[in-house]
């Protein structure tokens, strides 16, 4: 019999930062995840098979800030990984891989107790870990477990290296068992986070580092750079919470905010103008070779396309989309109804008259215009995934359609109930400081699913991880 253990967006090394003081990642949910493990290893029963699976973002290295020895790095840094730390070229990566090793020791050797007892270990690349596209990394964390298990043999039989290691694979865009489950991360149903070519993201500007999404470079140029500003929650903000938010930062700290976004916005107009340019062509060509060898599956070409074709295309591929993104229309908007006031006034003061009466229609057409760039810009990624899991549900038949990135646990019937929708939730969550006491502060779900056989067919348990173990979420 085999069990299946998912679980989603873990963000191992989200609070590795050399840049400014870093709000903490919470101990207590790596203990938790620990004794998760832990349990599921020990409740599992001999002769019995445990695959255990993360759906996406089980390591962090797009919000990682940290640096490192240049002459240890065969890739010269550039001067925006000089700034902001390093980045996602294969030995940037390989880097960030062994400081998160270090940080959650505890972690990986669960993991590598868990395939040395003859688990299967499954990772689902997330939209924070794109990295793992380069097979060098996916080597490094073979090795790494490897090294872990035979350390933690302690006298008995240490594990076969091979077979080890073909107990841990990768998969870049989902993981299908059909009639079971179909399992991805989710982020490309959502445009601020989604990639161009899931199977091949890589630059256009420069092949041997990963694409950014617009969620990225924000992240790395804006949030992690600024102590206090928190990752989630920025699609909900307005230009008025950003003005407020540098006004508790002071002077120099609302300069340095500043600063930093006009780089981010550089960026992204940068990384607009490179999918454009020849260069991106030889990563579509790319992105199709991969995805020819993956249709020639029991997958196929003609599923493949049609799942290829629920994705949403990056907030910047359109102007307008860009500029929301960046709250510059609402900028722009602010600004031209602050000139288009003053006009009437200073009209008013000289002429008098009735021209006043223009006010009221300004604030009018201005409240009319923020509201509809505002709902331009918040597509609701939770909502376009659900969409989206319908049609999976058929293209895919299996019982689950599985999801994470949102971090927000759900569990809702598709199709008439001939399937489920899974959202896993997360197990991110930062500790209180002095600027969010504990009782705001987020505290992660710690949702994971358990699929096992049952009399009438697979039975998934939507479970929370509390002080006495799982409970029903």
């Amino acid at each position: 019999m085999e069990r299946l253990v998912v679980l989603s967006d873990v963000h191992l090394g989200s609070d590795l930062n050399h840049v400014v003081a870093p709000i903490r990642r919470s101990r207590g949910v790596d203990q938790d995840l620990v004794n998760l493990l832990a349990h599921y290893r020990a409740s599992t029963a001999p002769g019995d098979r445990l695959r255990l699976v993360f759906a996406g973002d089980l390591i962090d290295f797009v919000g990682m800030t940290v640096h490192a020895d240049a002459a240890d790095l065969p890739t010269e840094r550039s001067d925006e990984e000089r700034a902001h730390g390093l980045g996602n070229a294969v030995d940037h990566v390989e880097a960030k891989l062994r400081m998160v090793v270090e940080r959650h020791g505890d972690v990986f050797d669960a993991l590598a107790d868990l395939v040395a007892d003859g688990h299967t270990l499954d990772i689902v690349h997330g939209n924070h870990d794109l990295e793992f596209h380069w097979d060098p990394v996916k080597d490094e964390l073979r090795s790494t477990l490897l090294a872990c298990a035979r350390a933690r043999a302690k006298g008995r039989e240490p594990p076969e290296a091979a077979a080890f290691c073909r107990r841990i694979a990768f998969h870049p865009w989902f993981l299908y068992m059909p009639g079971l489950a179909y399992i991805e991360h989710g982020h490309q149903y959502d445009a601020f986070c989604a990639s161009d070519h899931v199977m091949a993201p890589l630059s256009p500007a420069d092949p041997r580092r990963i694409t950014r999404s617009v969620s990225d470079v924000l992240l790395r140029f804006v949030v992690r750079s600024t102590r206090g500003m928190r990752e989630y929650g920025h699609e909900a903000n307005g230009v008025a919470h950003y003005l407020a938010f540098g006004a508790q930062l002071g002077f120099a700290g609302t300069w340095r905010l500043g600063a930093s976004f006009a780089s981010a916005v550089r960026e992204l107009f940068r990384q607009r103008r490179a999918y454009f340019s020849l260069a991106a062509h030889s990563q579509r060509q790319e992105n199709e070779r991969r995805m020819a060898l993956l249709a020639d599956t029991p997958v196929g070409g003609e599923r493949l396309r049609a799942l290829a074709a629920l994705q949403i295309a990056p907030v910047t591929r359109s102007l307008h989309g860009l500029l929301g993104s960046v709250l510059l229309d609402r900028a722009a908007l602010g600004l031209a109804a602050l000139l288009g006031l003053l006009a009437v006034t200073v009209v008013s003061l000289e002429r008098g008259g009735h021209a006043w009466m223009a006010a009221p229609l300004l604030l009018v057409a201005w409240a009319f215009t923020h509201r509809t760039l505002t709902r331009r810009r918040n597509p609701d990624p939770e909502s376009q995934m659900l969409e989206r899991a319908a049609h999976l549900g058929n293209l895919f038949p299996a019982v689950f359609v599985v999801m994470g990135h949102t971090h927000t646990p759900a569990r809702v019937a598709l199709n008439q109930g001939a399937s489920t929708y899974i959202n896993l939730g997360s197990w991110a969550e930062e500790e209180a400081d002095a600027q969010v006491p504990g009782g705001k502060v987020y505290r992660a779900a710690r949702t994971h699913l358990v699929i096992q056989p049952g009399d009438l067919g697979p039975v998934g348990q939507l479970l929370a991880w509390g002080t006495d173990g799982p409970r029903p979420w």
